[in-house]
């Protein structure tokens, strides 16, 4: 078979076409295992992250899976192996479950023999999925369960303990990363952390920049210091520093300008799920946009379209977490929390760059 033909009404097609090509001609390997393109002149079907050369966007199709492609009289890639990548989601569900019900953290060796592959390519493969390494989302995961045992328990080094850390020295250095404050500060309400802040005017109205010493925790529109004492009711909030104006300047370019790059030190606190999909938000290019369904089967989550949408409303870092690039399945704006006309003008703005 050397031409191919349209599948027919039975075969269900992707959405949206011209998304799909754009995916392809970037090599999108976020989008691998979300679609597959088809090409009715070879009948090969390809991932979007192939190298093979493009064809003629005429002789291109796009279907939902490899399943449907093969229905259609398509055969796979022998280059780019677009079946493989619905093994490799699985694989890296499978490490999630194994590392979610371990007590301690398993070593890479084990996460990756459970799921059937070499350390160093599972190691990739676990990163290129979920934006984390396995070693920094059972430390994400064990903090998060430090976090929720610090709100259950009144001794703190009982908290340490129930968590499943062996000693109190490698908690602390895990809640100063992923809580921002000793384990101490935060179940006392951000007691003992210095948090310094500013309002700012930006071209998208005031904008409440704070940080703390190890980065910026807090980018919100339309906020002030009594929205930051809320958060953090027993930290030290002070005025800003030499450091902080510094910061704000950046911010306020990168509003003006959300397309442009934006090294900046952070200090967010989140759950490992909220970190991973925070995670997947940053690894989306200026000028284009994902869906809540998207987002959840980057983070080898498919199943978690409103967690993911609900992770997405929880961003401490307005804009330089670009949550307004989530739209809704069906291409809506779907929701911000400073309004949906920030969000369409911010996406305005990286579009015309």
């Amino acid at each position: 078979m050397n031409q191919m033909t349209r599948p027919d009404a039975s075969v269900r097609t992707m959405p949206d076409p011209d998304a799909c090509w754009a995916a392809f001609l970037r090599r999108d390997r976020s989008m691998d295992g979300r679609f597959v393109g088809a090409v009715l002149t070879t009948g090969i079907y390809c991932k979007p992250s192939c190298a093979a050369r493009r064809p003629r966007r005429e002789n291109m199709i796009f279907l939902p899976d490899p399943a449907a492609a093969r229905a259609a009289g398509f055969r796979a890639c022998l280059r780019c192996r677009p079946d493989e990548v619905g093994r490799d989601r699985l694989a890296v569900e499978a490490a999630i479950d194994l590392i979610d019900a371990a007590e301690t953290p398993p070593s890479l060796e084990q996460v990756a023999a459970h799921a059937g592959y070499a350390p160093h390519h599972f190691h990739r493969l676990f990163k290129r999925e979920t934006g984390m390494t396995p070693a920094a989302y059972a430390r994400a995961l064990r903090a998060e369960r430090l976090k929720s045992a610090l709100g259950k328990e009144n001794n703190v080094t009982q908290a340490i303990y129930e968590a499943g850390y062996n000693a109190p020295s490698r908690a602390y250095a895990d809640a100063e990363r992923h809580l921002g404050m000793t384990p101490s500060a935060w179940k006392d309400g951000g007691k003992g952390a210095t948090i310094r802040h500013m309002i700012v005017l930006t071209s998208l109205g005031r904008a409440l920049i704070a940080a703390t010493e190890k980065g910026l925790c807090r980018i919100s529109f339309e906020e002030d210091e009594a929205d930051l004492r809320r958060r953090f009711p027993r930290a030290e909030i002070l005025p800003a520093d030499a450091r902080l104006h510094a910061l704000a300047k950046q911010v306020a370019a990168l509003i003006d300008d959300p397309a442009g790059s934006a090294d900046l030190p952070v200090d967010v606190r989140g759950t490992v799920f909220q970190q991973a999909v925070w995670a997947a938000l940053r690894a989306i290019p200026p000028g284009e946009t994902r869906s809540y369904g998207e987002i959840a089967a980057a983070i080898g989550r498919p199943g978690a379209v409103r967690a993911a949408g609900t992770a997405c409303g929880d961003n401490n870092l307005a804009v330089l977490i670009p949550c307004h690039r989530v739209l809704r399945g069906d291409g809506g704006m779907g929701g911000y929390a400073y309004g949906i006309e920030r969000k369409r003008k911010l996406l305005e703005r990286e579009k015309g760059r």
